[in-house]
């Protein structure tokens, strides 16, 4: 339902101009403006941490995330928004990549955190998620891919630029539901 024709109710089609009126309700609907979206999976964090409060950026991860800053900045562009996971490690990233775009408004959501989407095949032995697991992370990255990833508006005018700071499981949902 994200295709322009899908927002139209067709049944409303005028007999006297027909065809005419459709293209032009269609026209009304179409992005005028794209969305670029850039996934940036948090930087590396402590992997002995039990809890997410503990799981905080290394050194290198700091570092990492300096010049994941540095490198957005260079190019550019003008940053809408970054939305990240609520994630330590991803807050964390965040905090600091956003030091180099000043005024980019940050937007923190917990559909964006670590989950397990879908039963990995093949296996992996070093992780292993209770089946229900895979329900309810499956639902809620599917609802942030629903929420995030679409169109530009139709009232939009100008290209958008947004950074989305999350996970390697997100991303790799995202990037293959998209496709």
């Amino acid at each position: 339902r994200r295709e322009p024709l899908a927002l139209i109710n067709l049944k409303k089609k005028n007999d006297e101009t027909g065809e005419e009126e459709l293209a032009s309700r269609l026209d009304h609907c179409k992005a005028k403006a794209t969305r670029h979206i850039f996934l940036i999976r948090h930087s590396q964090y402590n992997l002995d941490g039990r809890a997410d409060k503990d799981r905080t950026l290394t050194p290198l991860g700091r570092e990492q995330a300096e010049l994941t800053g540095h490198r957005l900045a260079s190019l550019g562009l003008k940053f809408d928004q970054i939305i990240h996971s609520s994630m330590t490690r991803a807050t964390e990233t965040t905090e600091i990549i956003s030091k180099y775009l000043p005024g980019v408004k940050k937007i923190s959501t917990d559909l964006l955190r670590e989950g397990a989407p879908i039963e990995p095949d093949p296996p992996v032995s070093h992780w292993k998620p209770e089946a229900v697991q895979y329900y309810e992370d499956g639902a809620r990255i599917e609802a942030a891919f629903r929420n995030f990833i679409h169109r530009a508006d139709a009232k939009q005018e100008e290209d958008s630029y947004e950074i989305f700071v999350c996970h390697a499981n997100v991303i790799r949902y995202i990037v293959c539901r998209y496709l």
